[in-house]
């Protein structure tokens, strides 16, 4: 099982954990919402997770234009 993190905006890459040894505690899931956790973290077949955060670059670019929020898919 692949833990990947992607951001939720660029669609870049963050990282990946293989390990099936990590539990959501470890990960902070279990504070998210069950809302928060349809949002943030997906599933696949295969067993390996995709975590939806944000990058830097796009943390920055939406605290700089603050607007960008308002657009579906602002920094694709």
């Amino acid at each position: 099982m692949a833990i990947n993190y992607i951001c939720r905006h660029c669609r870049t890459p963050l990282g990946t954990l293989d390990s099936t040894q990590v539990t959501d505690a470890q990960l902070g899931f279990h504070s998210l919402t069950p809302a928060e956790r349809r949002d943030i973290i997906a599933y696949d077949l295969s067993g390996d997770v995709t975590v939806k955060v944000i990058c830097d670059y796009c943390r920055e670019a939406l605290e700089n234009n603050p607007e960008l929020s308002l657009i579906t898919s602002p920094l694709q």
